[in-house]
């Protein structure tokens, strides 16, 4: 861990990162990424159906994540990668195996935001 690592922020910092629920309505192939990814959508109630490109293919298949709640950093500027335009972040932990998507213990209503 570095310094930056550890910075302490202020919770007004924290609450300028509109983290939310949201649910999973479609994945596909996206074989135009440099890693193994999936073009996912995801509906995040109020906030609209949002979509992004995520390199979750190494643990999950897009069944697995079709109807699962996860949570996404909606208030990033969207991003160019290659020919996909995303729109939000999937938040997710990285390992050896690949990335581990982050999990909702129980339903919540999609937009909910982390609090």
């Amino acid at each position: 861990m570095t310094e930056a690592d550890s910075a302490e922020i202020s919770w007004a910092d924290f609450e300028k990162v509109l983290i939310v629920a949201g649910t999973v309505t479609r994945v596909e192939a996206f074989p135009e990424a440099r890693k193994p990814a999936w073009k996912v959508w995801v509906d995040f109630g109020p906030h609209g159906e949002k979509k992004t490109s995520a390199q979750i293919a190494a643990l999950y298949s897009a069944e697995e994540l079709v109807g699962r709640q996860i949570l996404g950093v909606i208030n990033f500027p969207e991003k160019q990668i290659g020919p996909f335009r995303s729109q939000f972040l999937l938040t997710g932990f990285h390992t050896d195996a690949g990335v581990v998507v982050t999990a909702i213990e129980r339903p919540v209503p999609n937009g909910t935001r982390l609090a």
